[in-house]
């Protein structure tokens, strides 16, 4: 008995692909929506962190020209510490 000779066999393979659609069509019922939903969830996380990271290097940015400022104003006073009367010949 082959395959293509009974025509039983072929109802009993379309039956089963039948089933198998089914089955397939109620697993998923629902779940497109929820896998949807997720991924916008997912998307909408990753901008809220991207922005923050964002404020946070632009924040460090600042800190970090205030921090070099500060560097560069406290060498210049300590090369002119010196009082220039101190100078004086005595």
């Amino acid at each position: 008995m082959t395959i293509p000779s009974d025509p039983n066999t072929w109802i009993i393979v379309g039956l089963i692909f039948l089933l198998g659609l089914l089955i397939g069509a109620f697993l998923t019922a629902g779940g497109r929506r929820k896998w949807r939903s997720r991924y916008d969830a997912e998307l909408d996380r990753r901008r809220e962190l991207e922005k923050t990271h964002a404020e946070r290097e632009k924040h460090w940015a600042e800190q970090e020209k205030d921090w070099r400022e500060r560097d560069s104003l406290r060498a210049a006073a300590a090369r002119n510490s010196r009082d220039p009367a101190d100078d004086r010949p005595l």
